[in-house]
């Protein structure tokens, strides 16, 4: 029976894996054309609202799927249905209860919310969107109750649904906002309603998929007696709560860094209150594309988690540390040609994704794609420490970097002479600070530790001779195709396809002929096994 449950378990973290993926990349293709309706401004104003409403989400959701699928699995294992069905009830009461409570918070402190974040044009869309709070609360019990039962498959379908919902209805209602002239605070609200209207429609669809969970699962004779609905209760909120502190801890830093950010541009930088949400608002732009490179780290993660657990647990030290090894190279070998393309082709990137932005851009999103391969860095170590028993460890670097990134932007925005580029020199020292120290943690923790330039050296050099490649093509494309094809924004895109193809292709060369990349390696990925044999990597 062992393998079966380890085959649906590893088919249920990588069904979640991929979902992440493609919610990450269909978002990121949301806010491309969303960005330029808004303009730098409105992008600013759509980035606070998220940032308001995502901390009350975790708050008021963050624990509940992982707390109700443990218990509810514990309960189910046990021989105990009945207090398993007992989970799902008093969790439905209880996190519906939270979430209205939630909703009314949001909708009835929007102006004081909006303050403190120092954009108080944002009050109407913080409204618009308090009741996603509700929405996500019974959304998550839903998926808590499925992923008790091993199935993960509710939980993937509810998140694409939502990210396709905030797609295309977010995007009409901005379209139709900003024809009719509306201004700019009003169309980011309307954009914003995309996120209501995809977690609405979810809730209907997981109860229905709720029920044939239900009707699948094995019947049982056995009748128990569960435990008092105040008691289940305290159950769950002591599991989830602790979660939930954990989950807020970064939010809680977004929320805090976008206030000081846009308050020590005006009061710092003697910026005025259109030049704050212009300036903010092109950093969200950066912010965007910042992100993308962690969709992928993320699956890595999650997928090497039991795989390092189970090794660790067969005492199979060799193993576990040839998979940390291996993940981490895994994630280099993304990561860093990811960090070094957003760094060398900023400028065409900028120009041809957000036209007409600020002139900041470009450096902004320089800086930040150095900052995304410590993000990636900082996941997968994350993910190890998870796996070895210390995920102690892995949140107290959290709060440190955090600290060390309010502290840089405090200083460096608030100074007239580099204004909003000191938020992605706070963002990169950060991460940089976490990573560090989760290396430092596994290093002094595991017996067996990663060797850390074996997994980075080859990698590395790959990325920068590829940086090279791509950034000598872009030069070589300014000066003869790009007038060539006349000049404007079609042009500058052949030059910057042509310059990615060219940086892609000698990457792929690169890794090859300096066997940066090792058939162990692939052996991670989905169909490993056949990328590997299709790249005759022995």
């Amino acid at each position: 029976m062992a393998e079966p449950k380890k085959t649906n378990y590893l088919t249920g973290a990588a069904i979640l894996a991929a979902t992440v993926a493609i919610t990450k990349i269909v978002g990121f293709i949301y806010k491309i054309p969303l960005f330029n309706i808004l303009g730098d401004a409105g992008a600013g104003h759509f980035n606070v609202m998220y940032y308001i409403y995502n901390l009350l989400l975790t708050v008021s959701t963050a624990g509940v799927p992982v707390a109700l699928s443990r218990l509810i699995s514990e309960a189910r294992a046990s021989s105990r249905p009945l207090q398993a069905k007992r989970y799902y009830s008093v969790g439905l009461v209880t996190f519906g209860a939270i979430g209205l409570l939630g909703s009314a918070l949001m909708y009835i402190f929007a102006p004081q919310l909006s303050s403190f974040m120092k954009d108080p044009q944002v009050v109407l869309g913080v409204r618009l969107l308090s009741p996603a709070v509700f929405f996500a609360c019974v959304v998550s019990v839903l998926r808590g109750y499925a992923q008790g039962h091993n199935d993960m498959r509710p939980t993937a379908v509810s998140q694409i649904l939502e990210v396709m919902c905030k797609l295309i209805f977010g995007l009409a209602i901005a379209w139709y906002l900003k024809s009719m002239a509306y201004p700019v605070p009003i169309i980011a609200a309307g954009a914003i309603v995309g996120v209501v209207i995809g977690l609405g429609i979810s809730v209907p669809v997981l109860a229905v998929m709720r029920r044939r969970v239900a009707a699948s699962s094995p019947s049982t004779l056995n009748l128990d007696q569960p435990i008092s609905r105040l008691d289940t209760a305290r159950e769950i909120l002591r599991v989830s709560i602790p979660i939930t502190i954990s989950s807020s801890v970064l939010n809680v830093i977004n929320l805090v860094d976008t206030s000081l950010v846009r308050g020590r541009l005006a009061s710092g930088a003697g910026f005025s209150g259109e030049q704050v949400d212009i300036l903010y608002g092109v950093y969200s732009k950066g912010c965007t594309l910042f992100a993308l490179p962690s969709s992928f780290a993320t699956p890595i993660a999650v997928a090497v988690v039991p795989v390092i657990a189970a090794a660790l647990a067969s005492r199979q030290t060799t193993d576990a540390k040839s998979t940390m090894e291996s993940s981490m190279k895994l994630t280099n070998l993304f990561a860093m040609p990811a960090a070094v393309g957003l760094a060398v082709l900023s400028r065409p990137i900028f120009d041809v994704l957000f036209p007409g932005s600020n002139e900041n851009g470009p450096m902004l999103l320089s800086m930040l794609g150095i900052a995304s391969y410590f993000v990636c860095t900082y996941l997968i170590t994350n993910g190890i420490l998870q796996a070895t028993g210390h995920e102690k460890l892995a949140l107290l670097a959290l709060p440190v970097g955090g600290l060390l990134k309010i502290c840089v932007n405090y200083v460096l925005v608030g100074s007239p002479s580099v204004n909003i580029a000191g938020a992605p020199i706070g963002t990169l020292c950060c991460y940089v600070l976490i990573t560090l120290l989760n290396i430092i943690f596994l290093t002094v923790k595991l017996p067996q530790r990663p060797n850390y330039l074996k997994i980075t050296l080859r990698p590395l050099v790959c990325a920068l001779l590829m940086g090279a490649a791509a950034w000598g093509t872009q030069r070589i494309g300014d000066m003869y195709l790009y007038p060539f094809l006349g000049g404007g924004r079609m042009a500058s895109a052949v030059c910057l396809v042509l310059s990615i193809l060219v940086g892609v292709l000698a990457y792929f060369a690169l890794i090859i002929s300096l066997r940066a990349l090792t058939k162990e390696d692939i052996l991670l990925l989905p169909k490993g096994a056949k990328i590997a044999n299709m790249l005759k990597i022995r």
